[in-house]
């Protein structure tokens, strides 16, 4: 049987008649059908495709079948035309026949197969084609096939062994092995590299042997670059006689679509992993606000499976009705930003914020993207809240009055009623609770104060500085009341202020926001508390810079009265004078009200006014101030104690002292009585009166003591000016039983007389004095001092066989401290039988208290005896040469003359008088010229003045 011409051609059918539609379905079970609607798109296919026929209706939108022919011929004249039209026009067959048609058929529509007549014409029309001009077409067709650059194409003999390849295939190879090797197809190099693709490869073209269709994607080994994915396919030419004639292997590159889905594939997967994660819900409805996709994390925000979702009435149950306007979506494509609310599965309600666009996607209009913003929300609302919390702790002025508020606003801020604050007393060391709101006490019970320790929440937390929050604070290892309440508790410092707690009887009440508000609702309060505590102490700061401003105007005041009384004791020449001018500044002005001084009468043990000042009142008059170290008058404990005495309120113990009674009739609330005390000699007591309790500070307090001791050392610097113009002295004997006595050890330890006869002289090292030994060899009186502590340096400055004279540096002698009371230590004598003073007293001091002096340095000291004698003027020969000698001349000619340096013959020369004074010799025969100049200045000159005219001539 031939086969049939029809099955093997391509037929072109051509035209949009309804009988084009019905033939199209008969020709496609009968031969390789290719359809076009117009004439362009059909010289397309001609051109493409290479068909073997054509068949056009005669009728075309953009044409007619004969212009359609008219052009074919000019690209394709030996392709069979068949035209065909319904309607049996003789004008339009004579007009195809004319443009060369191969057959015009006029088309029955009443038959029972109208296209059976069409198939037949079409079919005599290719077995009336001349088979070459068939073949070459067919051949036409083939090579631009086989020339297609998008794919690879091999032509292999029945064996399988390539026989020819096209430009593509040998780009994928090289020239000679995509030609014929001498081997099949599966053997080419570039398929060598692979075992697997290898295999795969024969196993198609075998098939394509025994003359079956074979398809497969493999991956083959390109020789320069990358490995590359083909869709390869094996398809049999078959020979006249129905064997394989030649084998056609085309592979086509697929690598790139292969990356495309594979990425499509990985973006899918990053798609749904996206989708099932992510917070945001997708939603998308049809016009009707049916369900076209719901988001498969729909659960996140609504609680419901996608599925539940869908089976959920319109979307408008969800969100809401009137959740956008219609109008706006038309003519913006997207309203955005829609806050609604909207109940879950479980009735919890959540504030959403969304999104609606148009979109076209499948049966979907409107796209919905909803995001939860209930804790946004919550924060916001929370925010708010405490902002207006902090604009009233702005007008908070104490602790207590922000831990008030603290527990008016925090149930509204974090959402929970059971609050308190605990402030921390530093005097107790404690925490009590300042602040509580009902249902604190009513959950909990009774808030009690809670020791600053480790053992229980609220101080440990405020110890550690640590932030506790509990789901549930039963299970505190620190819980104290075991029957409370309290489940979601949290404990958060307040820096050094105290702890703020909140808690709730749900388990968790504490989530993330809501500790997040919990500790910036802490953080407020803790500034809010910083702020008051540093204004308190800003105003204490204030208030101590005022009274310290208050205490320096008052210094001020005083130390202008303690300059005037200083001006005034230097210009003054009689104790009274001083007395009286000490008293009267200390009550000039407002200052104080009252002031005098008194003596101790040794007779009765009182103190005896001798200067006043103020508004005395009679106070002096009304009671005695007797001595005592206690329950006397201010005055009589300061003379008895040498001490500063103050009473700081007059009123105290009013009943207990009599003296009380009256200064507070005198309005003398505070007294200070200070020691006139110099050297340990007592000058008496002077005494201040103030109408204001505590008027008396520490400043007022220590400059009125040191007043005292200027007083008193002023006053002994005028005792002992006077002691010098006082004509007669009183001249006291005394004997000492003190073997710690400096020359009573030296004279028991060397066996000898030590004397003393005046000359101390104080130096940069210390006191240095003249002592006369005898009976004794000087070396051994040195060697004994030296080893004495309170000799700070010895030295012999002339000896004899039986003694000599020695000099010494002490650091303190009995002479200064008499000197410093107007007394003269005129002679000391000491030897094992015992050591005798000679003491010049002047008539303004007693010998009590001279005595009293010497036994506070030595003991055991004993009066022999007394007499007044006369004593030179101050302007004597040796007063005048004395005052006129520097302190380093006096210590030069001293030496010099115990020495023997002025003996004749000289006992000592210069020389070794200046290595003794640690001076050059030059240095020491200038201070001794200049000596003996202002020696004999006095004898002849000023001396001679004052003689009865001895040398007025």
């Amino acid at each position: 049987m031939a086969p049939d011409t029809l099955a093997s051609a391509r037929t072109l059918l051509v035209g949009t008649s309804e009988w084009v539609d019905n033939a199209a379905t008969a020709f496609d079970e009968r031969t390789t059908l290719l359809r076009a609607d117009t004439a362009d798109a059909a010289l397309t296919l001609i051109d493409e495709r290479s068909p073997d026929c054509l068949v056009t209706a005669y009728d075309l939108p953009d044409s007619t079948g004969v212009d359609l022919l008219r052009d074919v011929r000019d690209v394709a004249s030996a392709l069979p035309v068949v035209v065909g039209a319904a309607d049996g026009n003789e004008s339009a067959a004579s007009d195809a026949i004319a443009a060369g048609v191969d057959d015009y058929v006029v088309i029955d529509e009443t038959a029972a197969q109208p296209s059976d007549a069409l198939l037949d014409r079409t079919r005599a029309v290719l077995e009336a084609t001349p088979d070459s001009d068939r073949h070459e077409r067919r051949a036409r067709q083939f090579e631009a096939v086989f020339a297609d650059a998008r794919t690879a194409t091999w032509v292999l003999d029945p064996d399988g062994s390539p026989v020819r390849a096209n430009q593509t295939a040998r780009e994928i190879g090289d020239d000679a092995a995509s030609a014929q090797t001498g081997g099949p197809f599966w053997t080419l190099p570039w398929l060598s590299g692979d075992e697997r693709t290898r295999a795969d490869v024969q196993r198609l073209v075998e098939r394509g042997i025994d003359g079956a269709f074979a398809h497969a994607v493999v991956t083959l080994a390109a020789i320069d670059g990358p490995s590359r994915v083909f869709d390869l396919s094996v398809r049999p030419v078959e020979d006249g006689g129905g064997g394989v004639d030649s084998i056609v292997v085309e592979a086509v590159d697929i690598t790139d679509r292969v990356e495309l889905e594979r990425d499509l594939r990985r973006s899918e997967a990053l798609h749904r992993v996206t989708l099932n994660n992510m917070t945001d819900t997708v939603l998308m409805t049809d016009e009707d606000g049916e369900y076209t996709y719901v988001c498969p994390n729909v659960h996140f925000i609504f609680g419901y499976t996608a599925a539940e979702i869908r089976e959920q009435k319109p979307i408008e149950e969800l969100l809401g009705e009137d959740l956008f306007d219609r109008e706006e979506l038309a003519r913006r494509g997207v309203c955005k930003n829609i806050e609604c609310t909207a109940t879950d599965k479980a009735g919890r309600e959540h504030t959403l914020l969304v999104n609606v666009r148009e979109v076209s996607i499948q049966d979907g209009t409107l796209l919905y993207s909803c995001r939860d913003i209930t804790k946004r929300k919550r924060r916001e609302d929370a925010l708010a809240a405490l902002h207006g919390t902090a604009r009233q702790f702005l007008y908070a002025e104490t602790h207590q009055e922000i831990a008030q508020r603290v527990v008016d606003d925090a149930p509204a801020v974090l959402g929970v009623d059971a609050v308190a604050v605990y402030l921390f007393d530093d005097a107790a060391n404690e925490l009590r609770p300042a602040a509580y709101s009902p249902a604190a006490t009513e959950l909990h019970g009774p808030l009690p104060t809670v020791a600053v320790d480790d053992e229980t929440l609220p101080g440990h937390s405020f110890v550690a500085d640590d932030t506790l929050f509990f789901d549930d604070v039963h299970h505190a290892d620190r819980l104290a009341n075991r029957a409370t309440e309290f489940r979601g508790t949290s404990y958060i410092p307040l820096g050094d202020h105290g702890v703020f707690v909140a808690a709730s009887p749900e388990v968790g009440a504490f989530d993330d926001v809501t500790r997040e508000l919990a500790d910036l609702f802490a953080a407020t309060t803790e500034a809010a508390l910083d702020r008051v505590a540093r204004e308190a102490q800003l105003r204490e700061r204030d208030r101590q810079l005022q009274r310290q401003n208050e205490q320096l105007s008052a210094l001020n005041r005083i130390n202008d009265t303690i300059r005037e009384i200083g001006r005034t004791i230097v210009r003054a020449e009689t104790r009274e004078e001083i007395d009286r001018a000490v008293c009267e500044r200390l009550t000039d002005g407002d200052r104080f009200s009252f002031a005098w001084i008194g003596s101790v009468d040794p007779a009765n043990e009182r103190l005896e006014p001798r200067a006043w000042a103020g508004d005395e009142q009679g106070y002096l008059d009304c009671q005695p101030f007797a001595v005592g170290a206690s329950d006397t008058e201010p005055s009589g404990q300061a003379a008895a104690t040498d001490t500063v005495t103050l009473e700081t309120n007059v009123a105290a113990g009013l009943r207990d002292e009599p003296w009380r009674t009256e200064a507070l009739r005198r309005d003398f609330t505070s007294v200070l009585s200070v020691p006139l005390v110099y050297n340990d000699l007592s000058h008496g007591v002077l005494s201040v009166y103030a109408d204001s309790k505590d008027a008396f500070d520490e400043t007022a307090r220590a400059v009125l003591a040191e007043l005292g001791e200027t007083i008193a050392s002023a006053l002994s610097a005028l005792e002992r000016k006077n002691a010098l113009l006082t004509p007669s002295v009183t001249r006291v004997e005394f004997t000492v039983d003190d073997p710690t006595f400096l020359l009573s050890r030296l004279a028991d330890q060397a066996g000898c007389t030590v004397s003393y006869q005046g000359g101390i002289r104080q130096t940069e090292a210390g006191s240095a004095l003249f002592l006369t030994v005898e009976g004794a060899p000087v070396d051994a009186v040195v060697d004994h001092a030296a080893e004495m502590a309170s000799v700070d340096e010895v030295q012999a400055v002339s000896a004899d066989e039986n003694g000599g004279v020695v000099r010494l540096v002490v650091a303190r002698f009995l002479a200064q401290e008499l000197a410093d009371h107007g007394a003269l230590l005129r002679e000391v004598t000491a030897s094992r039988a015992g050591t005798e003073l000679r003491v010049d007293v002047p008539e303004r001091i007693t010998v009590r208290e001279i005595t009293e002096l010497i036994g506070q340095t030595v003991s055991n000291v004993e009066l022999r005896s007394r007499q007044t004698v006369e004593q030179p003027t101050r302007h004597d020969v040796r007063s005048t040469v004395l005052d006129e000698m520097t302190e380093r001349q006096l210590e030069v000619v001293q030496t010099a003359y115990y020495s023997g340096f002025f003996e004749s013959p000289r006992e000592t020369n210069g020389k070794e008088l200046a290595a003794m004074l640690d001076i050059s010799p030059p240095a020491f025969y200038q201070h001794v010229r200049a000596a003996q100049q202002k020696l004999f200045t006095a004898v002849f000159e000023a001396h001679g003045l004052l003689e009865s005219g001895r040398f007025n001539s």
